[in-house]
């Protein structure tokens, strides 16, 4: 009798708690765009932006834990002037002909109270995997207005150094120091 209560105690406080499984989100591609900007020669600060991203986010509200894989294609490279896409696409610099994408895995993601703060990972570029934390300036996680689908959308930015992702020609010259910012949304599978 004692273990039946007990066992209908526990099936009681349980009951009509769900527990919250993570979700699956995919990169929209059409509004996920990493973009970086250096300094160039002392005269201006450039800002360029990949145009072909992909990958998945999973997000565990419930425990507050999120995984993060995301594929760049370098040769999507965007600076605004076809001949210079070309220029940074070349071996000095992102050497797309033998390294096509670049990817960044998390490693942990930190919350603070119920979002994300903080993308710990690594970020391959070149074939070098350095690891990177991005520190999360926005998020959003609730229905898409337009498509009526659980959506993700974050941006989030970090520095990095070219020289360590063997880019680094005419550095110091041409800033070797990167600034990150990406953009990022997606959507519930």
């Amino acid at each position: 009798m004692k273990k039946t209560l007990v066992a209908a105690a526990f099936a009681t406080l349980f009951a009509g708690q769900a527990l919250a499984e993570p979700v699956t989100y995919a990169v929209d591609s059409s509004h996920t765009f990493p973009r970086f900007s250096y300094n160039h020669m002392g005269l201006s600060k450039q800002s360029l932006q990949f145009d072909n991203t992909t990958g998945t986010i999973v997000l565990d509200k419930e425990a507050k834990e999120a995984q993060v894989d995301i594929s760049i294609d370098m040769t999507s490279v965007s600076t605004g002037f076809e001949a210079f896409d070309g220029h940074i696409q070349g071996e000095d610099f992102l050497d797309t002909a033998q390294f096509p994408k670049a990817t960044f895995k998390s490693t942990k993601v930190v919350f603070e109270g119920d979002q994300p703060a903080a993308i710990e990972g690594d970020l391959t570029i070149k074939g070098v995997t350095k690891p990177v934390t991005l520190t999360v300036t926005s998020f959003f996680n609730g229905p898409h207005p337009m498509m009526k689908k659980d959506a993700i959308g974050a941006n989030a930015t970090a520095v990095i150094s070219r020289t360590e992702f063997n880019a680094g020609k005419f550095a110091p010259g041409v800033s070797d120091e990167v600034t990150l910012d990406i953009s990022v949304e997606a959507i519930a599978q």
